[in-house]
């Protein structure tokens, strides 16, 4: 079935289209400060001391003209500015090719607290560990940083998903056969230096590489030795003493080329096997979009627009398409891979009974319609998409009566249970039980990002603020005080500005809510990506049961 049409490029059309260009060009500005790290100056410094920066390593790491998916480069944007804040948590993590293979890449930034760790920085390590064992992916850890960032440790030392967590991880992934590589290309302490250490292979850089459970200050204080820090920890003590490390390399260009050695060496998984065909290009231009999506979010648009430059050739096999039509629900290819599409229409819909439906609103026959698909493709062993625009499912005396609860929980748990790989990107809205339903971060995709109109929240601002307002005013009559109209404006001003900048997706970015924010232009590129590295897993998920029951 083809779909999509010609787009008039009318006052409408540029509208859209200037909005989103304007928000992608504050969204490169922003990447350009964030990959910068501590700054130009820092690098500068880490230059003379003849490393690189995180970034450069990962670079001369990768394959030549190979891409990286960075994931998470917002993390903590705009978070701990009371200690001078932290640039991507100060850790670089993503997929990129070595050996025309993927491999997981996370790479402490020194100049950033001295690649200290932060909370966060925690939740990005254990998401890169994720990905790696969500898709049996190796993983290479390049190591240069300072340990836990001390002021904060009650946030990062002793809980269940704190640093703990990350050397549990090492051990599991070696359990699994996951290939786990360490370079300590700077200095590596206490706790910190499990990481490289337990993972499978060793490399240290002479003269700037280190590792120790104490300092040489610590080990002066406790024990009153005061060794120097190569003979307490440096590359040459390491391989020729103690035998902690593997390898000894002169620099980093030596280190990083050792490591694409070694993963040239590595033997192949067995594939998952997803089916892929020849890919064929969408009938139209992707960059489109820009003006398909209203600046407005409460406008409606067809979504079947979007799809249409996404998938190959345009065409898609539409599943129960004059059923649930607030739910587009499709098999489809994207560069030659069959993927299962779960889109939220957001065009004003006439239901077969002749009833308007309201566009990014799930009702009861699109939540059966949506879980009856999800099935179909785990059955068929077809990854999922999803391209979330919804605003939560439908309410009212009608819809309760009519069992909304119980549909919308039947295609939670499909959802919740689904074995194949799922991928989800938030178009517009991402709005309370929707978000769920449509595979938000809490129903484990292999990826998740957002456009940069994107949305994320319980509900709308509007009824937000209002009910907030409500709540308070309310609390203060209470307690015998009068508010006065002015105050009310006053107020609902306050908890509506507040509440619209936590809607922003930067704000779900800083907190790993999402991998990232990206040009809605590279959908497809990632759909692709992210198939090609769940492909390299014949087990599919971590927990599979091989069953789903609804």
């Amino acid at each position: 079935m083809q779909i999509g049409t010609e787009i008039k490029r009318d006052a409408s059309f540029k509208k859209n289209e200037e909005a989103m260009l304007k928000l992608l060009l504050s969204l490169r500005e922003k990447e350009n400060a964030v990959k910068l790290g501590g700054g130009k100056s820092a690098i500068e410094k880490l230059h003379a001391k003849g490393k690189l920066h995180a970034r450069e390593r990962i670079q001369k790491l990768i394959d030549k003209g190979s891409s990286f998916l960075e994931i998470g480069l917002f993390t903590a944007e705009g978070m701990y500015l009371d200690v001078g804040g932290a640039p991507s948590a100060g850790t670089v993590f993503g997929i990129g090719k070595i050996h025309n293979r993927d491999v997981v890449i996370v790479a402490n930034d020194a100049t950033v607290k001295a690649g200290a760790w932060f909370p966060i920085t925690c939740k990005k390590n254990l998401r890169a560990q994720e990905i790696a064992m969500e898709n049996r992916l190796p993983i290479v850890y390049l190591v240069d940083s300072a340990g836990v960032f001390l002021p904060m440790q009650s946030e990062i030392f002793p809980d269940k998903e704190h640093f703990g967590r990350i050397f549990r991880n090492n051990a599991v992934m070696s359990a699994m056969g996951i290939t786990q590589i360490a370079a300590i290309m700077g200095p590596c302490v206490a706790g910190g230096a499990y990481l490289p250490i337990m993972s499978d292979e060793v490399l240290i850089v002479e003269k700037t590489g280190s590792v120790f459970l104490a300092g040489p200050a610590l080990v002066k204080a406790a024990i009153g030795e005061n060794p120097d820090i190569e003979e307490l920890g440096g590359a040459e003590m390491h391989c020729e003493i103690s035998g902690v490390t593997d390898h000894k390399m002169k620099n980093d260009d030596e280190c990083l080329e050792k490591i694409r050695s070694i993963i040239s060496k590595l033997g192949k998984n067995k594939s998952a096997e997803f089916e892929r065909s020849e890919s064929s290009l969408p009938k139209y231009d992707a960059k489109e979009v820009y003006g398909i999506i209203p600046e407005d979010h409460a406008k409606p648009y067809d979504m079947y627009q979007i799809i249409s430059r996404i998938v190959d050739n345009s065409e898609i096999d539409e599943y129960k398409s004059d059923y649930g039509k607030s739910l587009i629900t499709a098999y489809a290819r994207v560069d030659g891979w069959s993927v299962g599409i779960v889109a939220n229409q957001r065009a004003v819909v006439k239901s077969k009974k002749g009833e308007m439906q309201v566009g990014g609103v799930i009702y009861n026959d699109s939540a059966d319609k949506g879980a009856r698909f999800i099935m179909n493709c785990n059955q068929k062993k077809i990854p999922l998409v999803f391209l979330q625009d919804v605003t939560g499912f439908m309410v009212g005396t009608r819809s309760e009566q009519a069992g909304i609860i119980k549909d919308g929980a039947k295609m939670v748990n499909a959802v919740a249970n689904s074995i194949v790989p799922k991928l989800t990107f938030i178009v517009g809205n991402s709005f309370g039980a929707g978000n769920y339903a449509m595979c938000g971060k809490a129903y484990d995709p292999r990826l998740i990002f957002a456009f940069p109109n994107s949305q994320i929240a319980v509900m709308g601002a509007k009824q937000s603020s209002e009910t907030l307002l409500h709540i308070r005013v309310a609390q203060m009559k209470a307690k015998g005080k009068e508010v006065p109209e002015e105050e009310q404006k006053r107020m609902l001003k306050e908890i509506s500005e507040r509440y619209e900048k936590e809607m922003e997706p930067i704000f779900s970015a800083a907190r790993l809510v999402v991998d990232g924010i990206i040009d809605p232009a590279e959908t497809r590129n990632i759909i692709s990506r992210g198939i090609a590295m769940a492909n390299c897993n014949a087990e599919m998920a971590k927990f599979s049961t091989g069953v789903i029951q609804v």
